[in-house]
């Protein structure tokens, strides 16, 4: 696997159905018009999660979920070590 040397995981989002309270259905509402809930995780190549932020409304980008998970200590998300980078494609 030469192309993936040096890499420690991959991180994807996706889409769980949610039933939610009428006074916040709207923002749960993704782009398939379906109430759902937005869904970050991370993982290893032994493909075990590493890192899971669940939670956040169907109508968010992943780029925003990702933003908020990297930027703020206190979600813990588990940054490659010093030296190394993340590749984002």
């Amino acid at each position: 696997m030469p192309y993936f040397k040096d890499c420690i995981g991959a991180i994807d989002g996706t889409h769980v159905d949610a039933r939610i309270s009428p006074e916040k259905k709207v923002r749960y509402i993704g782009r398939h018009g379906v109430t759902t809930q937005n869904v970050m995780a991370v993982c290893d190549f032994n493909m075990c999660f590493t890192f899971v932020m669940a939670g956040w409304e169907g109508s968010a980008h992943d780029s925003r979920i990702y933003k908020k998970a990297t930027r703020e200590p206190c979600w813990n998300f588990p940054h490659p070590p010093a030296g190394n980078f993340k590749k984002i494609t």
